[in-house]
């Protein structure tokens, strides 16, 4: 699997690309500001490209917003963007499209290899990967006045965030510790209080969970 990767701290830089290395990622390129990533993501076509928000030479959203525009280019490219804190807005820019392959991490919360390597995976699979505290405003966001949301039990609204942070039915229940039937069913109660429609298919499932709840009321 080819990954491009931006970030603009050396030391960081380097790790990732050990870290990814040492999993069998093929580190496509490695670079440091904006126009760089740009030409990367034209010239190589990666299966997945890791994006750090501020880059230069604006350190702003810069590598946010190269990784979208790269998107546009090549509808569907898989972007997993590291961020230092929770931008509601790079979440909404990130899921305005309504397809998968995206993923927001918070860097001071990644805790282990293994979590960032399968949230990378899962990315590039064309699932999503948002950190919790991302859902948790997502979700704070809608609730003051969101009725469907208000009617969710507390094991529903448990399930509701793990879905949304792009975990499947069989992790969800190795995490919450019941039978993928239990979740199953938590899953069509949690779609029809909120009018979703059904799917099968776990990507659909949470790009229409994380499309309820990034819309506007």
């Amino acid at each position: 699997m080819r990954v491009v990767l931006a970030e603009d701290l050396f030391l960081l830089r380097d790790g990732l690309v050990r870290l990814l290395e040492a999993y069998d990622f093929e580190i496509a390129a490695a670079v440091e500001s904006g126009p760089e990533l740009t030409r990367a993501l034209a010239e190589l076509q990666p299966d997945v490209a890791v994006v750090d928000v501020r880059l230069p030479p604006t350190h702003t959203d810069e590598g946010l917003q190269c990784a979208l525009q790269a998107r546009r280019e090549r509808p569907g490219l898989p972007v997993l963007v590291l961020s230092q804190h929770v931008e509601q807005l790079y979440a909404r820019e990130l899921l305005a499209d309504g397809s998968g392959g995206v993923g927001y991490l918070l860097k001071d919360r990644v805790f282990d290899a293994e979590q960032f390597v399968d949230a990378v995976q899962r990315v590039a699979g064309g699932g999503t990967a948002m950190d919790p505290q991302v859902i948790q405003q997502l979700l704070s966001r809608r609730a003051a006045d969101d009725r469907p949301l208000a009617h969710l039990t507390p094991r529903e609204r448990e399930v509701l965030e793990l879905m949304a942070q792009g975990r499947s039915n069989t992790a969800i229940a190795g995490q919450l510790v019941v039978t993928e039937r239990a979740i199953a069913k938590h899953t069509s109660n949690i779609f029809t209080k909120l009018g979703l429609e059904v799917s099968d298919d776990d990507n659909r499932r949470v790009l229409a969970v994380l499309a309820y709840l990034d819309r506007d009321h």
